[in-house]
């Protein structure tokens, strides 16, 4: 779950300059058998690889891009492309737009209990003192007191902890944004209406239903990443900028199998609650309302592009998968 934390939690959070951290890319100094392991996991999952995709259904045309939501300047070639199809298209699609961000704002001013925990039990008291020594260590490291930390959710937690310092400290000064926002910038100064995929609360209702448990595992599990973080945020990138998306999602399984302490069932376990709750329950939600934009943008002669997440295309689950399931013919248009 950590690195999939690191690449998903990015939701609202497109400000960043990633490339300019200084980290290692893991899957180039790993053995050779563990990098078979990783590419025989990731060899039968359904569009494993890829970022550009075309989905056509009789008239109704869709234009689907993988997006990394922190700022890249690789990111310039796939916007340069898309550019002319989103100026043809009817709308724009993304996960949250410039009316769910606002709100999202506000709502972070006007209710801090969204992230903060008041009545407790903290979480020194949750954890035990080593995890808590290393907790609070690790957030202060991204500006965040331990007095604070304490009293913060445990998704909140986790998500900081798969974001390197280095990273926090550039999202906070560079105007670079991530590919989601530069294609919202990009249709607005077209006039193309941006669609939202989901409400603006989502990231609030994804853990609603975790045992008290499972949201302490979550850190548990993130814990151990915290200290190498930007060799995380390097080898996210690249293998993103490489299209080798479903490989994210298994270099974060097998890092944690050697490093995180728990069983290979528990990892398992948390990654498959990763999947479901950050990544299949809303791919599912997603295929309505991009279907129905399909539909009308086919009234008027038009398709529509969509730019979410890459590790929401591909598997069983993914977006690419279910349209196709839905009578949707998938092409890779960056193959």
């Amino acid at each position: 779950m950590r690195i999939v934390l690191a690449g998903i939690f990015m939701l609202w959070a497109g400000a960043g300059a990633a490339s300019e951290c200084v980290g290692t890319n893991l899957f180039d100094t790993m053995p050779p058998d563990q990098r078979a392991q990783i590419d025989a996991a990731v060899a039968g999952v359904p569009f494993h690889q890829g970022l550009l995709w075309r989905a056509s259904k009789g008239d109704q045309a869709m234009t689907l891009v993988g997006t990394y939501h922190f700022g890249d300047p690789r990111h310039d070639p796939m916007l340069d492309r898309l550019t002319p199809i989103i100026a043809d298209a009817a709308a724009l699609f993304v996960e949250a737009g410039p009316a769910e961000e606002r709100k999202l704002t506000e709502a972070l001013a006007a209710d801090p209990t969204l992230m903060v925990d008041p009545t407790g039990p903290t979480l020194p008291e949750r954890l035990d003192d080593r995890d808590w020594a290393l907790l609070s260590k690790a957030m202060a490291e991204r500006g965040t007191p331990a007095v604070v930390t304490s009293k913060l959710r445990p998704w909140y937690v986790a998500m900081m902890l798969g974001i390197s310092p280095c990273m926090m400290e550039q999202a906070a000064r560079s105007g670079a944004q991530g590919l989601d926002h530069r294609l919202v910038e990009r249709a607005e100064s077209l006039d193309i209406p941006v669609r939202a995929l989901e409400p603006w609360d989502t990231v609030f209702t994804l853990f609603r239903d975790l045992t008290p448990q499972q949201e302490i595992e979550m850190i548990r599990t993130a814990l151990p990443v915290a200290a190498y973080a930007d060799d995380y945020a390097v080898t996210l990138t690249e293998a993103y900028f490489a299209g080798d998306v479903w490989a994210i999602w298994e270099f974060g399984r097998f890092d944690a199998y050697r490093t995180s302490g728990l069983t290979r069932a528990q990892v398992d376990a948390q990654m498959q609650l990763a999947q479901d709750q950050l990544i299949d329950r809303r791919n599912q939600n997603w295929i309505a309302p991009l279907s129905e934009g399909a539909r009308k943008a086919a009234a008027q002669g038009k398709g529509i592009v969509a730019g979410f997440g890459a590790l929401h295309l591909p598997g069983e689950g993914g977006v690419l998968r279910l349209l196709e399931k839905d009578g949707w013919t998938i092409e890779r248009l960056d193959g």
